[in-house]
């Protein structure tokens, strides 16, 4: 993909970038917020709630991302993806494990060629307050360590001062930050830190300065701000992806992260992103969950459908 070509005429300097962010459609807060809780409430049938669970487990970025983070913790989270129920076989893997880039090598250790891929947060996060020489080495020691995905940060000031032109200038350089030399490249999630930008209208123009410099999915929150992950955040997002793919043929991926902790919640988003953006969202490769408790619940209510009973509080670990 390469989003930054297209939009050449528009991106080369702050008053053309300008003119196209702010020439966007506003969004209507109380028709997002509205339209998000009704999807909010659409009921599911009880085959097509075990599917969802299912595909909610198999989008699931398991995420470590405290000081206290330990290799033997990590070990175990990595272990945990993919095999999330160890009694169950037909229990799906996890989409990624997600940690800084210290512990890229240990979870690239133990999760080898399963599938189940290794993400790192990256740009000084979660804050990106760092010169772009210390963002970039912070993304290239991640990929050297084996990260196939890096979750950078923007800089929020930078984007609320109006200084798009650089911010869209760092997830370009991330980006190429993020090739290796045998021609392949970390995938680039770019978080935007939602919860800061304000108004809606600053989320659509956001995701779209991240397309635009090439980003392969767009992220809420760190999971450190709140508000994290909302549903009308989200919608927004997901109107943002599907309006990009109309106007350029190039899909990209959502990822909500930060507060989403039950299967409601997460049959929610799904339900949101195929009426939103549609079906073609609906796998791994182009929506996922940034969390490190949803999986829990998954689990549990995986097997209260499958044996109708629901487990004790230790069926599951603490991650």
């Amino acid at each position: 993909m390469d989003a930054g070509r297209d939009f050449a005429d528009v991106t080369g300097s702050d008053a053309s970038l300008r003119r196209f962010l702010h020439g966007l459609p506003g969004v209507d807060q109380v028709g997002a917020e509205a339209r998000a809780a009704v999807l909010g409430t659409r009921s599911i049938k009880t085959s097509a709630k075990a599917q969802a669970i299912d595909l909610a487990i198999s989008m699931v970025d398991l995420t470590t991302l405290e000081g206290m983070d330990t290799p033997g913790k990590v070990r175990a989270l990595s272990a945990k993806a993919m095999r999330p129920d160890p009694a169950d076989q037909s229990c799906p893997a996890a989409a990624a494990v997600c940690v800084y880039a210290d512990m890229v090598a240990t979870a690239r250790q133990v999760l080898g060629d399963s599938g189940v891929n290794v993400a790192a947060v990256a740009t000084a996060f979660p804050s990106g307050r760092a010169a772009l020489g210390v963002k970039l080495a912070d993304t290239r020691d991640a990929v050297e360590a084996g990260a196939d995905e890096i979750d950078m940060v923007i800089d929020r000031g930078a984007f609320l001062s109006g200084r798009y032109l650089q911010v869209f200038e760092e997830i370009v350089a991330t980006r190429e930050a993020c090739a290796r030399p045998d021609g392949r490249s970390a995938h680039l999630k770019v978080i935007c830190e939602t919860g800061e930008l304000q108004t809606y209208d600053n989320v659509r123009r956001v995701s779209w300065l991240a397309m635009m410099a090439g980003a392969h999915f767009i992220k809420t929150s760190t999971g450190k701000v709140q508000p994290a992950a909302t549903l009308p955040v989200t919608l927004v997002m997901l109107e943002a992806v599907r309006d990009f793919r109309e106007a350029t043929g190039q899909m990209v991926g959502v990822k909500p992260a930060g507060g989403i902790r039950t299967s409601k919640d997460a049959i929610k988003y799904l339900v949101m992103v195929n009426e939103v953006a549609g079906a073609d969202w609906l796998r791994p490769a182009w929506f996922r969950f940034g969390a490190s408790t949803l999986l829990n619940d998954l689990l549990m209510q995986r097997t209260r459908m499958r044996t109708g009973r629901y487990s004790g509080p230790d069926y599951v670990t603490l991650d």
